[in-house]
């Protein structure tokens, strides 16, 4: 099951809207197939498996890190497949809540004679598809808040520049902390301060995650680089319902996805925001927007993990990375520290909030 969840993290940021999954088929105390779900569209990890197996998968035990499916989707049942190729335990880590799933591969599974095991690793599969579960459990992604600040905590200087406050080892990581996302998430601050294009960059063979822009009013430059011919048909952007029409137009005309959300104080509702996004199938959010932005969804109880890359840097000027949250101290947002972690000169805290 080690390995299974070990292989299943390839698929990280490839397969939304499914969920990453790995398997494993040992037969005699040997790994005689190995798969995993590579990409929507792409063989389920356990056909895979199976497939490698071939006719050694016959009275074999297939490890599995979440429960085989048994309806067709873009793929038949993967339960159906399992029976067929005549394996005879099937030990799972975690049961997929899609109501479409849900227990219904297990029963399936038990009632063609397959022992069934389930458990094994739970945890650590929990953890793995935090985002998938979050999203069946809620309507709600997982959303991680990443910032790159001094020691001080602040996210630019006093003239509002940013570039480069982290050092070459932080910005590789937050690459690769992209290239395990299903969607970035910026507010037209950031957009518009340091017209990024939001992809992922030094990870080999990585596709770069769904670009989302939130523009409350659409007043964004159709200049910016997310507008562009090479990036705009992965890009989004999330306005009111009170937006000017001909905006949207012009947006659309470029390829560029607009979606009308509903408003809070004029502006769009994260919750919204983030309800439309595990409605796409976007399980991991990764949310790179400025300090409003930020703010907006930790206030609203949208984050559940900060992900703070620190430089050894004092500014004593310049905008600090939650401006304007002002919270109360028996009010102050709590978490605990996941991982510390050095990258060159600078530091990665990654904290997992409560709630």
């Amino acid at each position: 099951m080690r390995r299974a969840l070990s292989l299943a993290e390839r698929g990280r940021g490839r397969t939304a809207p499914n969920p990453i999954v790995g398997a494993v088929v040992v037969r005699d105390g040997r790994v005689v197939g190995e798969g995993w779900h590579r990409a929507v569209g792409l063989e389920h990890a356990e056909i895979e498996a199976l497939r490698r197996a071939g006719r050694l998968a016959r009275g074999a035990t297939m490890y599995v890190t979440l429960e085989p499916c048994a309806h067709w989707g873009r793929t038949p049942p993967c339960a159906e497949a399992l029976i067929e190729a005549g394996i005879a335990r099937c030990v799972v880590a975690q049961r997929d809540p899609d109501p479409r799933v849900n227990g219904r591969g297990l029963r399936r599974l038990r009632a063609a004679g397959v022992k069934v095991e389930l458990g094994l690793f739970a945890a650590q599969a929990r953890a793995q598809l935090a985002g998938y579960l979050r999203s069946r459990r809620l309507g709600e992604p997982r959303v991680t808040w990443k910032v790159a600040a001094t020691l001080d905590g602040r996210i630019n200087d006093a003239r509002g520049r940013s570039r480069w406050i982290t050092g070459p080892a932080a910005r590789a990581d937050a690459h690769r902390l992209r290239a395990a996302s299903d969607a970035i998430v910026v507010g037209a601050g950031t957009a518009r301060a340091d017209d990024p294009r939001l992809t992922v960059r030094g990870v080999a063979n990585a596709p770069s995650p769904l670009r989302v822009v939130v523009d409350s009013g659409l007043k964004l430059a159709l200049e910016l680089k997310l507008f562009s011919a090479a990036l705009a048909r992965g890009t989004v952007v999330a306005c009111t319902r009170a937006a000017p029409g001909s905006r949207e137009r012009a947006l659309t005309a470029r390829g560029v996805t607009v979606w009308r959300v509903a408003a809070q104080r004029g502006r769009v509702s994260p919750r919204a925001l983030v309800q439309r996004l595990a409605r796409e199938g976007r399980h991991e959010v990764l949310l790179e927007g400025g300090a409003s932005l930020g703010s907006a969804f930790l206030k609203a109880g949208l984050v559940q993990r900060v992900v703070l890359y620190t430089a050894p840097l004092v500014l004593g000027g310049g905008l600090a990375w939650c401006e304007g949250l002002n919270l109360a101290l028996a009010d102050a947002t709590r978490g605990r520290v996941h991982s510390l972690t050095r990258l060159g000169d600078d530091s990665k805290l990654v904290v997992e909030l409560e709630g």
